[in-house]
């Protein structure tokens, strides 16, 4: 774990497993019909258990699929954190459809949800780069740029980086961009 700290908020990259972080919130890189699937994403309908996409459904029914960039609250159920806010990140299209701003989007509506749901730790996946195609180098500083501008009561945002490449490449890219981190 490596992390940062700047007008008393800290942002740590940790490799592990989001679905077991002890935090008040986690973030889910959703599809736009709240539905499960592949990657961080069923891993997080399977850890929360059969509330979930009950939840999930709801949320569909009433106000119809979720927007890429925005962010839903729903409860953690089974989780270690007291809620799920998913959001859907943009796919990868050469950068030509605002891939960046939608990402950057995607950061900053969830920390609004927790900011709202008076939390004061988060847990985000890395939003967009696994199937979506997001480019990691393109990502991070997005991400980074992000989580330090996160609103009150907020005070520790962790990047859940699954997988040692990935946690290499994103910890180089932050120590490239932040500097030698602060704690490890």
């Amino acid at each position: 774990m490596l992390s940062w700290k700047s007008d008393g908020k800290i942002v740590s990259i940790e490799r592990g497993d989001i679905t077991v972080q002890k935090v008040d919130a986690i973030v889910n890189a959703a599809n736009p019909r709240l539905a499960g699937g592949g990657g961080v994403d069923g891993a997080i309908h399977r850890a929360a258990g059969p509330q979930l996409p009950q939840a999930c459904r709801k949320i569909i029914k009433a106000s119809g699929y979720l927007p890429t960039g925005e962010a839903v609250t729903t409860s953690g159920f089974n989780l270690n954190a007291a809620y799920i806010i998913h959001t859907v990140g943009p796919v990868w299209h050469g950068g030509h459809n605002n891939e960046p701003e939608l990402l950057k989007s995607s950061y900053t509506s969830s920390l609004r949800e927790a900011a709202e749901k008076e939390c004061s730790t988060i847990a985000f996946p890395a939003i967009s780069c696994g199937v979506y195609g997001f480019p990691t180098e393109l990502a991070v500083p997005i991400a980074l740029d992000a989580l330090f501008k996160m609103p009150k009561p907020l005070k520790h945002c962790k990047m859940i980086i699954h997988g040692n490449n990935d946690y290499e490449l994103w910890t180089s890219l932050a120590c490239r961009i932040l500097g030698k981190p602060e704690m490890e």
